[in-house]
C-alpha cells in the first residue's frame, strides 16, 4: 500500500542505524521529531466537491487527499502536519487517449482547472492544485500502463504514458529490450512524467537523458489532438517534441510516448573508487567524459557526502575494511571522495571499459576497490527516497536542489550552494551539507545538493527556515550560471528563477506557445510559469 503521506510503499523502510543517529546528533544536535496528523484527521477537513457527476472522476475523500500532493520538503511537511490546504476536487483515470479528450472537452465546458498526474514523485510542485473559485481535477494515467506496441526492426516502443519505471522495465524485458532511464524516483515516476519534466537516469551517460529517447507520442491539448511522428531525424523546421519535452502540463497531456530502446544488455557492473581530494576527483570526472571512455554512469561524491554516505550505510566491518585498506594504499582517509562508476553492454565492452576507467583512476591518484561496495550501492540505488522516513523518525528533514553548470564553475558553485544553505538554517541552528556530481558532460556537471538539518519546535517555522535555504541556494545558483533544475523541473517552486536562464523574450515566447494550445489557462496554471 502506497502511503498516503510520504514516500513509496508502506512495507518498505529505511531505518537510521545507531551509527548514523550519532552522527547526526553530533553534527546538528538531538533532533525533535513533530508529531504527524492521522489519516482520519485529515479526511475530516477535506471539503466537499465542487464538480457536478461525470463517470469517469472520482469525487472520494481519501482519492482526493492522496493525489494532492507530491514529494518536495514541503509538501512532505504539509502531508505530515495534515496541513494541506487545498485539495483537488476530484480524480479521473482514463483508460486511453479517447477519455482523456472527453475529459479534456468537458474542463473546458464547466471551467474547471486540469492538473495532469504521473507518479506523484514532483518535488518542485508540479501537481499541487492551486487555490481559487474554479474547481480543480487531478488527472492521473495511472491506467494507462501498458507497452502497446514494438517495433524491432526500429528499435521504437509506445507505452501508455502512465507506465511506471518498473513496469517499463519487465514489459521490455520479456522481449529482450531495456530503456535504461533510471531517475532516483524511477520505482514510482512515469514515462510521460519524465518527458514532461525532462527527466534524467542514473545511467545518462550510456543510454541519453530522455531528450535522447523520447522518439515521439500523442498529446492530447485543448485545440485538439498534437500528433509527434517517430522520424529518425528532420531539418524541417524546429523539432515539435522539444515543445513538450519540459512543458510540464501547460499545453496539453502527454497520452503515449514512443521511446527509443536498446538490446538488454549481456552484462553489468558497478564499482567504486576513491580519489585523494576533491579537485582531483572532480579533475578526473571531467576527464572521463571528456576523453569519452564507454561508462554508463559516474557520480563523484565531495568528502563530507563520501563520509556520510559511508556513515549512514551502517556497514561497520565493511568501511572499518575499507578505510585499512586504503590505508595501505597510501590514500589519505580525510578528505577523500568516492566515485562510483558503471560498466554496461556485451563482457567486451564492459573490459573495455573497465580496463580504460581504472587507467585514469590510476594516473589520477584513485585507488579501486572492486565490486563489493558497488554491489551495495546497486541494492539501495533506489531506497534513498525512503531515508526521509528514517530522519523524520528522529527528528530531521531532508531536502535536495540539483543544477547543471560548464566545468570551469563547478568549483565555485557547489562551495556557493553549500555556502547558502548553511548560513540560512535559522534559529542558531546548523545544516549538515553534502553533494556530488552525478551527470557529467563534456561541456560541464549537473550538481546535486542534499541538506539535513533539525526540525523547529512547530511545522510552520520548519517550513519557513526550509524555504528560507531553498531560496537562498536557488539564488546562488542562477547567480553562478546555473540552471534553476537539470532534472527535477522547474514546477511552481523554481518557477521565479526561470527568468534568469529564458530571459523575457524567453518567457514571452513560452507564454505565446501555452495560449495557443490552451487559450482559458485551464492546464496546470501557475506550473513552469507565474501566473
Amino acid at each position: 500500500m502506497r502511503r498516503w503521506n510520504g514516500w513509496g510503499d508502506s512495507a518498505n523502510d529505511y531505518p537510521l542505524k545507531p551509527a548514523g543517529v550519532a552522527f547526526l546528533q553530533q553534527a546538528l544536535g538531538p533532533g525533535r521529531p513533530l508529531p504527524d496528523a492521522s489519516l482520519e484527521s485529515v479526511l475530516a477537513r477535506v471539503p466537499a466537491s465542487r464538480l457536478a457527476p461525470h463517470p469517469l472522476i472520482d469525487t472520494d475523500a481519501e482519492t482526493r487527499l492522496r493525489h494532492a500532493r507530491g514529494q518536495s520538503l514541503g509538501d512532505w511537511l504539509a502531508m505530515r502536519s495534515g496541513d494541506f490546504r487545498v485539495f483537488p476536487d476530484g480524480v479521473a483515470f482514463p483508460e486511453n487517449s479517447e477519455q482523456v479528450r472527453v475529459l479534456l472537452d468537458w474542463c473546458q465546458a464547466e471551467g474547471v482547472r486540469l492538473i495532469p498526474y504521473g507518479g506523484g514523485t514532483s518535488v518542485a510542485g508540479h501537481i499541487n492544485p492551486p487555490a481559487g473559485e474554479q474547481p480543480v481535477l487531478t488527472l492521473s494515467l495511472a491506467k494507462m500502463n501498458r507497452l502497446m506496441a514494438l517495433d524491432e526492426d526500429s528499435r521504437l516502443a509506445t507505452f501508455g504514458a502512465g507506465t511506471p519505471g518498473p513496469e517499463v522495465e519487465r514489459q521490455l524485458a520479456e522481449r529482450g529490450y531495456r530503456l535504461g532511464h533510471y531517475p532516483q524516483s524511477w520505482e514510482l515516476s512515469t514515462l510521460g512524467g519524465w518527458v514532461a519534466s525532462r527527466s534524467s537516469g542514473q545511467q545518462s551517460l550510456a543510454y541519453g537523458r530522455i531528450e535522447q529517447l523520447f522518439a515521439g507520442g500523442r498529446v492530447e491539448t485543448p485545440r485538439g489532438t498534437l500528433e509527434l511522428p517517430t522520424i529518425p531525424a528532420s531539418s524541417a523546421g524546429p523539432d515539435l517534441r522539444e515543445l513538450v519535452m519540459g512543458s510540464e502540463g501547460r499545453l496539453g497531456v502527454i497520452t503515449e510516448v514512443k521511446v527509443r530502446v536498446s538490446a538488454a544488455p549481456r552484462d553489468e557492473q558497478f564499482h567504486v573508487a576513491f580519489m585523494p581530494d576533491w579537485p582531483s576527483a572532480v579533475a578526473l570526472a571531467r576527464r572521463l567524459v571528456q576523453e569519452r571512455v564507454p561508462l554508463s554512469m559516474v557520480r563523484v561524491s565531495n568528502p563530507e557526502e563520501t563520509r556520510t554516505q559511508l556513515t549512514l550505510a551502517g556497514h561497520e566491518r565493511l568501511v572499518a575494511a575499507l578505510h585499512r585498506y586504503l590505508a595501505w594504499r597510501g590514500q589519505p582517509l580525510d578528505g577523500k571522495c568516492m566515485v562510483t562508476f558503471g560498466v554496461t553492454g556485451d563482457r567486451r565492452h564492459c573490459r573495455h571499459a573497465l580496463t580504460e576507467a581504472r587507467r585514469y583512476l590510476r594516473a589520477a591518484g584513485g585507488v579501486t576497490t572492486g565490486r563489493a561496495l558497488g554491489r551495495k550501492w546497486q541494492e539501495a540505488r533506489f531506497r534513498s527516497p525512503y531515508l526521509r522516513h528514517g530522519l523524520w523518525e528522529q527528528g530531521y528533514a531532508v531536502d535536495t536542489l540539483e543544477t547543471c553548470v560548464d566545468w570551469a564553475r563547478v568549483p565555485q558553485t557547489v562551495a556557493a550552494i553549500e555556502q547558502a544553505l548553511r548560513d540560512q538554517a535559522g534559529e542558531g541552528e546548523r545544516a549538515h551539507v553534502f553533494t556530488h556530481l552525478s551527470h557529467l558532460y563534456a561541456q560541464g556537471s549537473s550538481i546535486y545538493t542534499t541538506y539535513v538539518f533539525r526540525c523547529s519546535d512547530d511545522y510552520e517555522t520548519t517550513r519557513q527556515r526550509w524555504w528560507a535555504m531553498k531560496r537562498a541556494a536557488s539564488d546562488a545558483i542562477v547567480e553562478h550560471g546555473g540552471t534553476i533544475s537539470h532534472q527535477h523541473g522547474v514546477g511552481r517552486d523554481h518557477a521565479p528563477w526561470l527568468e534568469h536562464e529564458k530571459g523575457a523574450q524567453g518567457l514571452a515566447a513560452l507564454r505565446g506557445l501555452f495560449t495557443h494550445f490552451d487559450p482559458q489557462g485551464r492546464l496546470n496554471p501557475g506550473c513552469l510559469l507565474e501566473d
